[in-house]
């Protein structure tokens, strides 16, 4: 029996919208870096390759093991040299900093979407006849 109450918990947590919409902004948000990853690295980083000079950030390394030298990242690691692969942290760098302008102009685009006019003041309420008495009585008693 205790079991079956656990299960219910669960399932009324599970169901519950804050979990739902985390599992789909986890899933859209999977989808998103997908799409960005691609944006790097087909479309960005063979434009900035072209602009320097067929410069490839990936394979920029520096031998830490000696005297060897080693054309490739790929071929300094399958020997087994110690790299410090810097190339990679500057595409990661990149990535980073387009992820996060495109979370930018999104959130910039949501909240502009979001963004309501500036209404005016409601009017103040219409009195009700008990108070349009009431201040007609104190205008008079001024009055006298």
């Amino acid at each position: 029996m205790a079991n079956c109450s656990f299960i219910q918990e669960f399932k009324a947590f599970a169901m519950k919208g804050n979990v739902m919409d985390m599992a789909v902004g986890v899933i859209i948000g999977g989808a998103f870096g997908k799409i960005v990853t691609s944006l790097v690295n087909d479309v960005l980083m063979p434009l900035v390759s072209l602009a320097t000079g067929g410069i490839d950030f990936t394979n920029l390394f520096v031998n830490l093991s000696g005297s060897d030298k080693y054309e490739t990242l790929a071929a300094a690691q399958e020997a087994g040299a110690s790299v410090l692969a810097y190339g990679q942290f500057i595409q990661n760098i990149v990535d980073f900093l387009i992820v996060a302008f495109c979370i930018f102009l999104m959130l910039k685009g949501i909240n502009k979407m979001n963004q309501k006019k500036e209404e005016a003041p409601a009017p103040a309420p219409e009195p009700s006849a008990e108070e349009k008495l009431l201040g007609e009585i104190r205008d008079l008693l001024k009055n006298k």
